[in-house]
């Protein structure tokens, strides 16, 4: 599993805080803050924003997305 990440962006935090909660293991690929420098991004995802999470064939493009795909696969966690 990949996550595309910025540090200081609010929405890729809820993502890896989730993925810390539910222990799964993911490289994390740090992005510039510069989304004209984000190609690598882009040619995942077909757009310069984050967070971007790839789990396989599987591609998801947004926090809205990310988050329940995560608790469907890989469980809920307790709240």
């Amino acid at each position: 599993m990949k996550l595309y990440d910025l540090d200081a962006c609010p929405y890729c935090k809820m993502v890896r805080d989730r993925l810390d909660e539910l222990k799964l293991s993911y490289e994390k690929v740090s992005v510039p803050r510069d989304r004209s420098q984000r190609q690598e991004v882009f040619d995942v995802s077909g757009q310069w924003t984050v967070p971007v999470l790839v789990d396989g064939d599987v591609m998801l493009d947004d926090e809205e997305k990310i988050l329940p795909y995560l608790d469907q696969k890989y469980g809920t966690v307790a709240r």
